[in-house]
């Protein structure tokens, strides 16, 4: 006993000693990942850039244009990446590694990649292109193209954090639902999607914010054309290009301001740990 209270201090000792230096690298990676950040804010804001060209015709097309996508998208998400989710955790079947593989593969896709793919496969000399253009259906370049685009890379975040969701829910508690006479319908309205509520918000935010900074697929599939494909990322492109840096500084801080929302919502709400089981599971 002695021995161990004196070996207790000597302890806590090594770990002050080396809480000091850790901690001095954490601070430092903390301002390396929030000072440019802070910087591009700070300059919209104090320069006053963000209050006088925030509400200019072109971020505000622009804005309305990212807003309305990422809705479509996010509704073509919760359609096709739903099922697909239920029956990832549910089912193991042959194949079913090389599918969850696939559903992955957009994330870790550069985004310039997953465009030209999305062009090879739907543009008018493409593999499906062709014959859409044989029955007048035109994708590329148009407001549909950023939906498939902002859709494609930002479906896996839903799919994942869904797969996450139903495979914990209790099937006990799904079996009980049966015993009362509840149909496969029902049982998923009421119990199933209910009890994964979490999981999928919380996928479903982190996918609509990765779907609104969506650039390179969208700029690869969709081009930059002011008022049916220019999102807010590619104004912040295009106005950085041509010499419009405070439109470029505006627009990208109202990103920012977003994606940090979205941040907040998913901690303050609750939804974190849904997202880093999730990432566990994966």
């Amino acid at each position: 006993m002695t021995a161990l209270s004196s070996r207790a201090p000597a302890a806590a000792a090594r770990r002050t000693a080396s809480g000091g230096p850790l901690a001095a690298l954490a601070a430092l990676a903390a301002v390396a990942l929030a000072l440019p950040v802070l910087a591009l804010v700070g300059r919209a804001a104090l320069s006053g850039s963000l209050a006088t060209v925030a509400g200019s015709a072109a971020v505000l097309d622009a804005l309305a244009l990212s807003l309305a996508t990422t809705l479509a998208s996010v509704v073509l998400m919760v359609a096709l990446g739903t099922p697909l989710a239920f029956v990832l955790a549910r089912r193991r079947f042959p194949g079913s590694a090389l599918l969850e593989t696939a559903v992955d593969l957009p994330i870790v896709l550069p985004p310039s990649v997953a465009g030209l793919a999305l062009l090879l496969l739907l543009g008018r000399t493409g593999l499906l292109g062709r014959p859409l253009g044989l029955l007048g259906v035109e994708l590329p370049f148009t407001t549909a193209a950023v939906v498939i685009a902002q859709t494609f890379v930002a479906a896996p975040l839903f799919i994942r954090s869904a797969r996450t969701g139903f495979a914990g829910v209790d099937r006990d508690l799904e079996d009980a639902a049966r015993v009362d006479g509840a149909g496969e319908r029902q049982l998923f309205a009421r119990v199933t999607a209910p009890l994964a509520s979490g999981a999928l918000t919380a996928g479903l935010v982190m996918a609509w914010a990765r779907a609104l900074g969506e650039f390179g697929a969208t700029i690869m599939f969709a081009g930059n054309v002011e008022g049916r494909t220019q999102t807010l990322p590619l104004l912040v492109y295009g106005e950085f290009q041509t010499g419009g840096l405070d439109t470029s500084i505006a627009a990208a801080s109202i990103l920012v301001v977003a994606a940090l929302g979205v941040l907040l919502a998913v901690r303050v709400l609750h939804w974190g740990s849904a997202l880093d089981a999730r990432s566990a599971a994966g």
